[in-house]
């Protein structure tokens, strides 16, 4: 890790300003502190580090950009067989942006929604994501810092702002050579 890399800390796109072997400092922006759940962390709490996508690096799971839309709060944790269910509320207008089956990042921790509820959603977490987090220390009440989908964010936008769509039927492919 060098000054000037960007590196995801709970899901929050932070670049380092100082580095060594053993530590490594970032500046915060107040924006950031009242966006995320940072204000809450205390000395020695784990936190999630993930180093940004390279350019050529294989790319598994969803697409999280390290830009934390709000919080939410952890209503419940149970299990499922060897599986925790993690179910978490937040704002309604967090909860807009998320659909079933669609992505969300927990503290960058890239899940897939399992169920959609009025005011919350739930996510399972399989046991090496579990044991190789932080949310092996999360607890009922705790924030986490939320990601909604970045591709549901640019068709709400889209939709907002009533732009005008085009239909794209079989003639519209056939006349412009994809199909025979």
């Amino acid at each position: 890790m060098s000054p000037g890399e960007s590196i995801a800390v709970d899901g929050v796109c932070l670049t380092a300003v100082e580095a060594d072997e053993r530590s490594v400092r970032f500046d915060v922006l107040m924006e950031t502190l009242h966006r995320t759940g940072f204000g809450e962390r205390k000395l020695g709490d784990l936190v999630n580090l993930e180093r940004a996508l390279r350019l050529g690096d294989a790319m598994g799971g969803h697409m999280v950009t390290g830009h934390v839309d709000g919080t939410g709060t952890i209503r419940s944790l149970t299990r499922a067989g060897r599986d925790w269910v993690v179910e978490a509320a937040c704002s309604n207008e967090l909860l807009s942006g998320i659909v079933p089956k669609g992505s969300i990042a927990l503290d960058g921790i890239s899940l897939t929604v399992a169920e959609l509820r009025a005011e919350s959603f739930t996510v399972h977490i399989i046991p090496h994501t579990w044991q190789n987090t932080s949310l092996s220390q999360a607890r009922v009440g705790r924030l986490v810092n939320l990601e909604t989908d970045i591709i549901g964010k640019y068709v709400a936008r889209y939709l907002q702002k009533g732009l005008p769509s085009s239909h794209i039927g079989w003639d519209t492919l056939k006349n412009a050579g994809f199909m025979a």
